[in-house]
């Protein structure tokens, strides 16, 4: 006899759980989630409208609080040390949101098992935020009619509607295909050029490979990188990480296919690489020559060494959170330049936090427009919807207003002076990772505060952005036209 529920028996649970099927999955559940006719009540209407956003959140919070209570376990820590569930929670909030905020070391603190749990959950974070992100991306194609789907189908060259499975597979294969090839050159130079055994390096780049490319900022080493900051073989391949997961996954698709054609390129694509490129000239610039002489960072260095490390330190704020010389060291203009460079982030669809590359490279497009006197906003021979516009003003006032709430709420706990409270609280907005070394210095109950910020941080411009998007509606009919003084 057949059961008439059979999600109660062992086969409806494997069936559910095969990896093919899951995304696909979750994009009905969020896809159903958000539909409704017409005489549907308001409150009906405004839950249906949150079942993504809860999914989204209620999946990452489950995630850390697993990841917590498995960093409690006594075999998660090393001899000798002892975790409270702040620490645990604090950890587990930074790896799985890909921040790299610490509160203990984490090579020292925790045993060769806490390390594995810490590498698990940045994994599973990267590709979550990665996965989720274009999934949601989905949704928000399918309430449009199918006239606009084909056409954003056309624009953006990047996913089908209907190919969710084959989509999450390209996430899990690109992936681990760049974390590979970045660890093969970091346990290479490991194993030839400095005092370790090969499983020690081959440990040691697996760990940072895996962290560059999901931006999450940790490292086996309480100095971070500062130990290969004259080590191209070491810095180049975490660079190139950042800068990859950073950029997104429909931008390294439509990278891949059309590489050579960038007339091809999607205005999404245009927008993050051509804004990414100028962003990292700019920091690497910037940095590079706000510390030249500065005897407690680059001063002392080679010429050689000087570049490599500034370079460095000019694309870790895209969120990458390691660092190659001592960030509280460095002078109030450089941490002021990273405090920006932390603000605006990486892509979208990435491992990279932030208000986005696009979100920004929207903004100043508004502005150039405007004081052009232009009725309406083009880019790249596009014109830029007013919904992309609102989403993009209506983002960043988010951001800037959670970024002063915590800078308010850190200067009342702390005693720490308002440049470092300043550089804590956007690297917590902003999912980075970087600190002048306050963190493992906070009082407890600012270090929860701190684990709500950065939860927000990693999973509110996702959910944002895209109930935004779910939320827009033609309305037929308008209002006299007003206009207030403005400035």
């Amino acid at each position: 006899m057949t059961s008439s529920r059979p999600w109660l028996s062992w086969a409806g649970w494997r069936a559910w759980l095969v990896w093919p099927s899951w995304p696909s999955r979750i994009l009905r559940i969020m896809h159903r989630g958000r539909r409704f006719t017409p005489r549907t009540s308001p409150d009906v209407r405004r839950r249906h409208y949150t079942r993504p956003a809860q999914a989204v959140v209620g999946s990452f919070a489950i995630v850390i609080l697993l990841g917590a209570g498995l960093l409690m376990l006594p075999v998660a820590q090393a001899p000798g040390s002892s975790t409270s569930f702040v620490e645990a929670l604090f950890t587990a909030t930074s790896a799985v949101c890909v921040v790299g905020l610490v509160v203990v070391d984490t090579g020292t603190h925790w045993s060769l098992t806490g390390q594995l749990i810490i590498l698990g959950l940045i994994q599973a974070g990267g590709l979550g935020i990665m996965t989720l992100a274009t999934l949601l991306g989905i949704v928000v194609m399918r309430r449009f009619g199918i006239r606009l789907q084909l056409s954003l189908q056309t624009e953006t060259r990047t996913f089908q509607v209907a190919d969710v499975s084959g989509i999450a597979r390209r996430i899990l294969l690109m992936s681990l295909t760049i974390e590979a090839a970045l660890a093969a050159v970091m346990v290479t130079r490991l194993w030839t050029h400095y005092d370790e055994s090969f499983w020690r390096g081959l440990y040691i780049g697996v760990f940072h490979a895996i962290s560059a490319f999901n931006n999450a900022g940790f490292s086996l080493f309480a100095d971070s990188m500062s130990r290969y900051s004259a080590d191209g073989w070491m810095l180049l391949p975490a660079m190139i990480g950042v800068i990859l997961g950073g950029i997104g996954f429909p931008v390294m698709l439509e990278l891949w296919r059309h590489a050579r054609s960038p007339k091809l390129w999607s205005l999404h694509t245009k927008l993050t690489v051509y804004t990414t490129l100028v962003l990292l000239v700019g920091g690497i610039t910037a940095i590079t020559t706000l510390e030249w002489n500065n005897p407690d960072t680059l001063g002392p260095m080679g010429l050689g060494e000087k570049l490599l490390a500034g370079s460095f330190h000019g694309v870790m704020p895209r969120s990458g959170g390691l660092n190659a010389i001592d960030t509280g060291a460095m002078t109030e203009a450089s941490l002021f330049t990273t405090i920006m460079l932390m603000f605006v982030g990486g892509g979208s669809g990435g491992t990279a936090g932030g208000i986005k590359v696009t979100t920004f490279a929207v903004l100043w497009i508004v502005l150039w427009s405007e004081m052009r006197g232009h009725p309406h906003v083009h880019a790249s021979n596009r014109r830029l919807s007013s919904g992309v516009i609102r989403q993009s003003l209506s983002l960043t006032f988010l951001s800037m207003t959670m970024l002063a709430m915590t800078t308010v709420v850190l200067l009342a706990l702390t005693p720490f002076p308002m440049e470092q409270v300043l550089f804590e609280a956007t690297s917590a907005v902003g999912v980075v990772g970087l600190s002048t070394g306050i963190t493992g210095d906070l009082p407890p109950f600012a270090q929860g505060f701190l684990v709500m910020i950065m939860f927000a941080g990693r999973i509110g411009p996702i959910t944002f952005a895209s109930a935004l998007a779910l939320r827009e509606r033609t309305r037929r009919y308008d209002l006299p036209e007003g206009r207030p003084i403005i400035g």
